[in-house]
């Protein structure tokens, strides 16, 4: 990748630089173009020909422009398709890229389908292995058959593996991480079900004895499986985390463009502000001023408005945010309720798990007590004596009852398993559905991320579309300003009150820019919010992770403790088989006794007649005191062997207790499930380790049961041989040896044993002190990620203290603006109360008009203009300030929203608070937990480092020196790093490792001396001592036990960190003792790879020459190659110069001659002719100047190409010179390494041969030690063969008591218990003994009558017997001697045998030496020959390239004289070229005096020829140029020459060096002859030595003996140095017990003081929770200020802008004041006219109403007569009113009249015709809006309808009503409206308002919901009632255009 794109821009790189050098040409090509046009102005031809000429050239001169920019095109084109070209390449790469990616994916997915491949083969397994076990239970007839269960069909999720893009999303991350979990949960529920099917089959196995190589294979499947699944697991996390970090840079990616845009806003914002304040700047005169100031009035008031608005969108998207926040807390809840969940089902698994165990532990108690019943009953079982039958008929008996009584237990057994296997199916289906449940939980919340990402999206385009707005909103301000223009000659007078407000609007958009940042810093505080919920949910989502693996992790755990269960269970079948093995030997031994003691009684019966009686008697009492003595020694043996069942119960015990103590660890486990996992992984490693170190004991036991029993029977063939022997003397002597072999063989297997045991305990303690550090490492880690947890809580409280003090400003700020709106409340209460008062005294203003008499005065006109006008004003006023009321009241309603969110936010950090202070005490107490587990382990580790010191405190001052010897070693191996780093020589590293062989040389002699002085020592060992020991231990365990229990009840804190300084101080031993190993094993493997370095040096050596050999052969080609290359460039070049100076002489020769025709015809033409000719002359002419000047551009070119080769060659020879220059560094390399390389070898040859003096001298140490460990054991042998000397044998009827007194006084060893059983076998030998003693008398009683017949014969042998026995005391003591001098000569065989064998091997040593050194001076040999080989090859190289050197310059010198010969060449060349110029020169000469009259052109080619000649100076120039360089070229090949001189030489000294070495290879090899002559001296003078030694010898034999004495008083010593030791012992455990009770006392201080200090943590909370509360009200107490001042604040800009409003209109009244009392002027003078014309008027209108005052239209008053009558007679009344109404009749006359009219109707008719005259003065214009409701169902009622139509028209225009003066429904004004109508109504007269109510708009004249005020009784009218503030306000409802003023009439009368 990184190539490619290298690449992808290099080539950009040249094409750009091609590009760049094009258009350079092309800017040169155009400037001399413009120079050319320039100077083409200044030449000025006056001719029409020469300006054709000149036209002419400087077409062509444009054409050949126009071929070189053709030419740059095309070269441009290409170098475009070249560009288009890579990107193709670079798109295919991409592709292909992208296709690789693809690869991979799929690759995945194959291996996914592979793991699920190798799933449901492991299923098949499975169903393999089920399928045997149950046909095998079938079989058997054991177990039934068990059913597969469900949870074993593997759930198959398919999920889209497409390639979706080469950036993977979150959710494919989690889709991974779940298929990920989803296959390790099947692959550990199938390796589970494979554990449960391995243990059926191995019941099966048990009972069928089948084969176990399936189950071999299955586990190793299973490993196999394991190890993939491990490697699967680490590379989707790999791919995992490398997801996250794309996801992580994506949202910093986008987060980073969203700042950007806001810093854009931010700049923009800035620069209209800018423009603003210098459009504000700019003063050009008074009326241009006051016109911007108002124009920058209008710009800031439709910015505040733009602020106002972008302000809302702001608070709308911070609203949104705090939603979202709300969303993804609530999200947060539901995954930790969820989690809780999963922990609770975890718990019940665990409970459900354990109450499997007890009852499997119930079990194992039951099966444990039949066996004891068995082995019991088997006690009891009387020894069979009597014959074979009893004994077979007792085993049958035996079998019937164990038969029996198993039945019964393994149907239990059968019972239990099945619902064990019932529960495990359970408990697959709940852990199967719990899986799903988080999957699916997990869908939902991948479903959720991609809602908010959706979110998001949008998000940005309603960003887009403000933007758009934005835009807009420019574009109105634009038309805005424009509009402002028209309005700049109205605003002249306002320029001091625009300066004001602009300075009062300046300060507002201030305030609200800051407003602006503070709610941006908001929704930065929001966004980063986002972004921690958004990292809280990852958190969440791996934690969910951790508790997946966890929960597989303690599924593994509880399959390895069931593994470990039947382990031991196995174990304990194994050894119950063992015991009955062992019974039946003794019951077989016991047997062979019997058979034994009949043929005695036999053998007693039939020599009963013989003579020797005495004799005979006495010898089978000896045998029976043997027999007695076997049977007391297969006692002990089974006792033994019960003791050993008794261990193996204490054991099994032990086991049990470790399985509860894993159950409790357990429990904890799964308490503490997310943040004890690693802790759990420690102990499942100690758990292993204990089994391994079970699973070594019971092997260890069952060896040395093998081990015992074979001894046994050794030493029963040993008694059966002896029993043959003839002679008593050498019986006794011989069983004495067996039974010392015997005492030895335990002795030594004991003792290793409890070398093994300390090895292994010392194993333990290291491996204990890995985990515990382990441990301690996560704990420490664990520790620093609550603290970087804390540092944050910290932070968030600094933060909210922050936001809490802004908080508080803006409450005063709002305390401020409430303050300012109460103000203005007030002032606007008191506004409403006088405009109140202002109409009612208008209102009663018109009704004085109304009812004033006619003549009027011109005042109350006046009056009423100017109240009309005061109105008008007032109802603007009021109607801006009720919409600034809105607006405040929108504002305020806004902020307390804004308070209630923040109240919610503060809420809910406190929330978080408190739940991370939750968080933190839970942390705090596991870590409490975590460090009592640890302290309680640590107390074990301590425990058992006291039990090793007790059993090793011998060999305490072994490991002190040892570790001692491991620091020294630790530090020199530091030292050899440092040394390591800063040199690589190999001297440091060889004294290295003579200073490692040393010491390990010192190690060993350390070690020899004490594991003499150790066996010394363990020879004189007593038993005795041996089984206290082992009761002190077995007292130990206990103790441990005990004070188990103790510590999981009490927890220590003191000891906890006494405890973790010694962990720290074992750790760091433990560190060194690594290191000092780690340096060790680097030693030898550096030795090592330095063996393979020389050998590897050489080899590169070898190698080396041949790539030098190689690379001279290249550099010999390329030296020819590039000097032939060289030299035909330099010769193409040369002959192309010589072909330009052709082609420049051919040109002048054609010059010459066009020249000499042109002076011919000038000579012989005519004046008339000669114009033309001329005319064509100077045409050829311009042509050869024009071919002249190609050939000049071509010399140029040539010119450029020659400078190039020129400086090709230097380059090249610099090249050579370069590569000469390394070929020589090599050379000089080569030659120092050879050096280097014979002094390494020569120190390694004297390293070897020091190595191996010193291993012959440890030879001889070692030979040394050997001997005097054998003099030590014959001395010893000596000793004790004295001894059993010094005790003769008495009688031979005291035989039993020696024999029993041999084994007490030579084994000292046996323990008290053995002791009391003996006892209790001696009383039971003296009961059987009585018995004999009772047979013997009755035989001695047949006996004597025969001794009586005998006792002459008898008396006669005893005389000879007295005789004899002193001459056997002779014997005897000459068989001692003799076998004292026996012994004797044994040793000095034995001294003699071991000098031989150690001269023998020194010889063999020094023959190993020589062949080696032989071997070695061979190889050198080879290797010179090799060399020397080399050297004459390299001799003949450097030989060809001396040649091949003197070919080169005799080429040289011939390209010289080529050389010489084509510059001659050129020198007459340029003198023939000389001549031609001078010709040339003279036909000018006469060419300028025959045309004088076309001076110009002739000058102009004059200059050309100049230019010319110039030219050629330049090429001569150049020539010189070339010269130098070739001289230069010839001095490099001088100085070559000289350098291949040096080689020379070099190659000399190389020689002189070869001949030295082999000098020196001579030299050596008779070095080595010397050496061999010395060693055969040595030799001679080593055999004088030994027959020295010999000599020697004899005497000190005889010191042996001495020694021997001196060492039996050591021994004696040395024992009491024993006793000693053991007292020391004594105190030491007393001293414990002290210390135990210390530590007592200090752990009940220390409860103590916990808990003093958990008091003053409970009073200190109490006080913090307090003080919190009390912050908590202040801060609500600080807000609700803050929300007043805020309201205040905005009551008071309210107010502000109110009184700014007021005095704009105060300005404008001041003007139409003015135009108005102008007006009034004009008007007064029309009214005095108008007044005159009035009285006029009034005076006829009175003698009109004089006349018609009593007339009636009788059309009205007929129909209304017919009418009365059409009329039914229930609605005839409202009929009659409607015409008193007309006629003017009062109400209450009506209804007296119409009450009368129900008595009679006389009054009707004499009212109506004559009556109520006076009450109707005059008709009034409109009638009265009828109050009551009336239905008219006649046609009367269309007539009303249609004199109301013709009554009702509106004199008056309708008012056209703009948005802006829209008010709202239920607003005072409209309240107002109806008030003052209902008064109109309550008087004689109604008055129309200004606008009629039935034309308006619906909205504003008809409410649509009446209010609770008004009903039906009420004065309005339906039309007329109020809409309720709920509804909609500023929308009309659209009125259709056909419904008229008659339509709506109509519905008021249908109502």
């Amino acid at each position: 990748m990184a190539s490619w794109l290298g690449g992808l821009g290099s080539g950009l790189g040249q094409s750009l630089g091609q590009v760049g050098g094009s258009l350079s040409s092309l800017t040169g090509q155009i400037s001399s173009f413009t120079k050319d046009i320039l100077l083409e102005g200044t030449e000025e031809v006056g001719d029409a020909p020469t300006e054709l000429q000149v036209s002419s050239s400087r077409l062509r001169e444009i054409e050949s422009t126009h071929a070189t920019q053709r030419l740059e095109n095309e070269r441009l084109k290409k170098v475009c398709s070249d560009l288009e070209e890579k990107h193709e390449a670079a798109e295919l790469q991409i592709k292909q890229l992208s296709i690789e990616y693809r690869n991979q994916l799929q690759q995945r997915e194959v291996e996914i389908s592979h793991l699920k491949a190798r799933q449901n083969a492991l299923q098949e397994q499975l169903q393999k292995l089920q399928t045997a076990a149950q046909s095998a239970q079938l079989g058997a007839g054991v177990l039934p058959p068990t059913t597969t269960s469900a949870s074993f069909v593997p759930v198959v999720r398919h999920h889209s593996s497409g390639f979706q893009g080469d950036d993977m999303d979150f959710g494919d991350v989690i889709w991974s991480q779940q298929e990920i979990n989803r296959l390790s949960n099947e692959v550990s529920r199938l390796e589970s079900e494979v554990d449960h099917w391995m243990q059926i089959a191995q019941v099966v196995q048990g009972t069928n004895n089948a084969d176990q190589s399936e189950i071999c294979k299955l586990q190793n499947i299973i490993k196999e499986l394991k190890q993939n699944l491990s490697q699967e697991i680490d590379e989707h996390q790999h791919e995992l985390s490398v997801l996250q970090d794309a996801h992580r840079q994506k949202l910093a990616e986008i987060s980073h463009r969203h700042r950007e845009e806001l810093s854009e806003y931010e700049e923009r914002i800035e620069e209209l502000e800018n423009q603003l304040q210098q459009g504000i700047c700019i003063e050009i005169t008074d009326h241009s001023k006051i016109s911007d100031l108002q124009k920058n009035i209008q710009i800031l008031q439709t910015e505040k408005l733009e602020d106002t608005q972008n302000m809302k969108e702001l608070e709308d998207k911070v609203k949104n945010l705090n939603q979202k926040l709300s969303c993804v807390e609530n999200e947060n809840k539901i995954l930790l309720n969820e989690r809780e969940l999963v922990k609770v089902e975890n718990s019940q698994i665990t409970q459900e798990y354990e109450r499997l165990k007890s009852e499997f532990i119930k079990l194992q108690n039951y099966v444990a007590e039949q066996e004891t019943l068995l082995k019991e009953q088997g006690k009891k079982l009387p020894l069979m004596t009597s014959s074979e039958e009893e004994m077979l008929r007792l085993q049958q008996a035996l079998l019937g009852r164990k038969q029996l009584r198993f039945s019964n237990p393994i149907q239990k057994i059968e019972e239990l398993q099945k619902k064990l296997a019932s529960l495990q199916h359970k408990d697959e289906h709940i852990t199967s559905a719990s899986i799903e449940d988080q999957n699916l939980e997990l869908n939902q919340l991948r479903q959720e991320l991609e809602r908010k990402e959706h979110e998001l999206k949008e998000n940005i385009t309603e960003r887009a579309t403000l933007t758009a707005e934005l835009e807009e909103l420019d574009k109105q301000n634009q038309e805005t300003l424009q509009h402002m223009i028209t309005l700049k000659e109205q605003l002249s007078k306002q320029h001091t009150e625009a300066d004001s407000t602009i300075n009062q609007l300046k300060l507002d958009i201030d305030f609200e820019r800051r407003k602006v940042s503070e709610v941006e810093a908001e929704k930065m505080e929001m966004s980063k919010e986002l972004e921690t919920q958004k990292l809280k949910m990852n958190h969440c989502t791996f934690a969910l992770n951790d508790l997946h693996m966890s929960n597989q992790q303690l599924q593994h755990n509880i399959k390895d403790l069931q593994e470990q269960l039947n382990k031991s269970q196995y174990c304990n079948l194994n050894n119950k088989k063992e015991i009955a093995e062992l019974k039946q030997n003794l019951k077989q031994k016991e047997e062979e006794l019997s058979v034994s003691q009949n043929e005695l009684t036999k053998i007693m019966n039939q020599e009963s007649n013989s003579n020797y009686q005495d004799l005979s008697l006495k010898e089978r009492e000896a045998e029976i005191a043997k027999l007695n003595k076997d049977i007391s020694e297969n006692k002990q043996l089974n006792q033994n062997l019960e003791k050993s069942v008794c261990d193996l119960k204490i054991e099994n015990g032990k086991l049990l207790a470790v399985c509860e103590e894993l159950k409790q660890q357990l429990h904890e486990a799964f308490a503490e499930k997310n943040k004890v996992s690693l802790e759990k992984d420690t102990m499942l490693e100690a758990l292993k380790m204990e089994k391994g170190q079970l699973e070594t004991e019971l092997s260890q036991t069952e060896k040395r049961l093998l081990e015992q029993a074979q001894k046994y029977e050794q030493t029963i063939e040993d008694l059966s041989n002896a029993r043959n022997m003839n002679t008593t003397a050498l019986q006794l002597e011989h069983e004495r040896l067996v039974k010392c072999n015997q005492e030895r063989d335990f002795e030594i297997a004991e003792l290793k044993r409890n070398i093994e045991q300390m090895e292994a305990d010392h194993e333990e303690t290291k491996e204990m002190l890995t985990t515990s550090l382990g441990g301690q490492k996560q704990l420490t880690e664990l520790i620093k990620e609550k603290e970087v947890f804390v540092e944050k809580f910290k932070n968030r409280a600094v933060e909210l203290q922050q936001e809490l003090e802004e908080y508080v400003k803006d409450s005063k700020k709002h305390e401020i603006l409430r303050h300012n709106l109460e103000e203005k409340d007030k002032s606007l209460a008191a506004m409403k109360e006088e405009n109140n008062h202002l109409k009612e005294e208008i209102e009663r203003l018109k009704d004085q008009q109304s009812r004033s008499p006619p003549v009027a005065e011109p005042k109350t006109l006046d009056i009423i203009t100017e109240l009309e006008t005061e109105i008008t004003q007032l109802h603007v006023i009021k109607n801006n300030l009720e919409e600034e009321i809105q607006l405040h009241k929108k504002t305020i309603e806004d902020q307390s929203q804004k308070t209630v969110q923040l109240q919610q936010s503060l809420q809910e950090h406190k929330r978080e608070i408190g739940e991370s202070k939750f968080q933190y005490e839970q942390m705090n107490v596991t870590h409490e937990k975590l460090f009592l587990e640890k302290d309680e382990e640590i107390k074990s580790l301590q425990k058992t480092i006291e039990q090793i010191k007790t059993q090793l405190h011998e060999r305490h001052v072994f490991q002190t020196d040892s570790s001692d010897l491991f620091q020294e070693t630790k530090a020199q191996s530091l030292n050899g790093e440092n040394g390591n780093e800063k040199h690589d020589l190999s001297k440091s590293e060889i004294e290295r490792l003579v200073n490692g062989i040393k010491e390990r040389e010192r190690e060993i002699k350390l070690l020899n001396e004490k594991n003499v002085f150790l066996t010394q020592q363990i020879d004189h060992l007593s038993k005795d001592q041996v089984g206290k020991l082992t009761q002190i231990i077995q007292e130990k365990d206990l103790e441990i036990q005990a004070l188990h229990a103790s510590i999981s009840s009490s927890s220590y804190r003191q000891d906890v960190l006494y405890l973790q300084q010694q962990l720290q101080a074992y750790a760091m031993e433990r560190e060194q003792v690594l290191a000092v190993l780690s340096e060790k094993t680097r030693e030898n493997s550096q030795l090592k790879t330095e063996y393979h370095k020389i050998m590897d040096m050489v080899a590169a050596k070898e190698a080396a020459l041949m790539k030098l050999q190689e690379e001279n052969q290249k550099l010999s080609n390329r030296f020819e190659s590039s000097s032939q290359d060289m030299f035909r460039e330099t010769v193409q070049n040369l002959s192309r110069i010589i072909r330009e100076k052709d082609i420049e002489i051919d040109a002048l020769t054609q010059k010459c001659q066009t020249l000499l025709t042109v002076l011919q015809t000038s000579n012989i033409g005519t004046d008339s002719g000669s114009g033309g000719v001329n005319s064509n002359q100077f045409e050829e002419l311009l042509q050869e100047r024009d071919k002249l000047k190609q050939q000049v551009k071509k010399m140029e070119e040539w010119k450029q190409q020659v400078m190039t080769t020129v400086q090709n060659m230097q380059h090249e020879s610099a090249h050579l010179q370069e590569e000469l220059h390394k070929l020589q560094a090599q050379i000089s390399v080569d030659s120092d390494s050879n050096s280097k390389l014979q002094m390494d070898y020569n120190g390694l040859i004297q390293s070897y041969e020091q190595n191996e003096k010193k291993m012959k001298s440890f030879s001889q140490e070692l030979a040394q030690v050997q001997h005097s460990i054998g003099q030590l054991h014959n001395t010893k042998d000596l000793l004790l063969g004295k001894i059993d000397m010094a005790t003769p044998p008495l009688l031979m009827a005291s035989s039993v008591s020696q024999a029993s007194d041999i084994p007490s006084s030579t084994s000292p060893e046996i323990v008290s218990d053995a002791s009391k059983l003996l006892q209790q076998e001696l009383e039971q030998l003296k009961k059987m003994l009585q018995e004999k003693d009772v047979t013997i008398r009755t035989l001695k009683e047949n006996n004597q009558r025969l001794s009586d017949s005998m006792a002459a014969t008898s008396e006669l042998e005893r005389k000879g017997q007295k005789d004899t026995d002193p001459e056997m005391k002779q014997i005897k003591g000459k068989c001692d001697v003799f076998q004292k001098s026996l012994k004797e000569k044994d040793l000095l065989i034995k001294s003699k045998s071991d000098q031989l064998l150690s001269v023998s091997e020194n010889l063999s040593n020094k023959e190993n030496e020589n062949e080696l050194l032989k071997q070695a001076v061979t190889n050198l040999k080879e290797r010179n020959l090799i060399l020397e080989m080399d050297i004459c090859k390299l001799k003949e190289e450097n030989e060809k390239i001396v040649a091949r050197c003197r070919e080169k310059e005799t080429e040289f010198r011939a390209l010289q004289e080529t050389n010489m010969q084509f510059s001659m060449m050129l020198k007459e060349r340029e003198f023939e070229s000389h001549s031609m110029k001078e010709k040339a020169l003279a036909f000018e000469k006469l060419l300028k005096e025959k045309e004088q009259g076309k001076v110009g052109e002739l000058n102009h080619l004059l200059n050309e020829v100049k230019s010319m000649q110039e030219k050629a100076v330049s090429f001569q120039q150049e020539r010189d140029q070339v010269m130098l360089a070739l001289k230069q070229k010839q001095m490099e090949s001088s100085a070559l020459q000289n350098e291949v001189q040096h080689l020379r030489d070099k190659e000399q000294r190389l020689n002189q060096e070869l001949e030295r070495l082999r000098n020196h290879l001579l030299e050596m090899e008779d070095s080595y002859t010397q050496e061999a002559l010395a060693a055969e001296g040595r030799e001679t003078k080593l055999r004088k030595k030994v027959m020295v030694l010999e000599e020697k010898l004899v005497s000190s034999s005889t010191a042996v003996e001495n020694a021997s004495h001196q060492a039996s008083l050591q021994v004696e010593s040395l024992q009491e140095q024993l006793n000693l030791v053991s007292r020391q012992r004594d105190e030491t455990l007393l001293q414990l017990t002290m210390s135990q009770d210390q530590v007592k006392q200090y752990a009940l201080s220390l409860a103590n003081l916990q808990m003093v200090l958990e008091q003053f943590q409970q009073e200190e909370k109490a006080m913090y929770s307090a003080e919190l509360e009390k912050h908590q009200k202040q801060t609500a107490e600080w807000k609700k200020k803050s929300e007043k001042l805020e309201g205040r604040v905005e009551s008071l800009q309210e107010s502000l802008e109110e009184a700014n409003a007021a005095l704009d209109a105060a300005s404008r009244l001041t003007e139409q004041l003015d135009l108005k009392e102008e007006q009034i002027e004009d008007l007064r003078k029309q009214g005095e006219l108008k007044q005159e014309m009035l009285e006029d008027a009034q005076n006829k209108l009175m003698n009109l109403i004089n006349s018609t005052e009593g007339k009636v239209d009788k059309v009205l008053m007929r129909n209304l007569f017919i009418g009365h009558f059409h009329t039914p007679k229930n609605k005839r009344h409202e009929v009659l009113r409607l015409m008193g109404s007309i006629l003017g009749i009062k109400k209450e006359e009506l209804d007296q009249l119409l009450f009368e009219d129900q008595k009679g109707v006389t009054r009707w008719v004499t009212g109506w015709l004559g009556g109520g005259g006076a009450g109707s003065k005059s008709v009034p214009s409109t009638p009265i809006r009828p109050t009551n409701q009336s239905v008219f169902n006649s046609s009367f009622s269309e007539l009303f309808v249609k004199f109301l139509e013709t009554e009702s028209r509106p004199n008056l225009p309708l008012p056209t009503l703009s948005v802006h003066d829209m008010k709202p429904l239920g607003a005072p004004g409209i309240c107002n409206l109806n008030s003052t109508r209902s008064k109109t109504t309550g008087s004689g007269t109604s008055r129309r308002p200004d606008a009629n109510p039935f034309l308006a708009p619906r909205s504003a004249a008809v409410p649509l919901i009446t209010p609770p005020s008004l009903g039906a009784s009420g004065s309005g009218h339906l039309l007329m009632k109020p809409i309720s503030d709920t509804l909609p306000t500023f929308t009309p409802l659209p009125v259709l255009p056909d419904a008229s003023a008659g339509a709506v009439l109509k519905d008021l009368l249908k109502q």
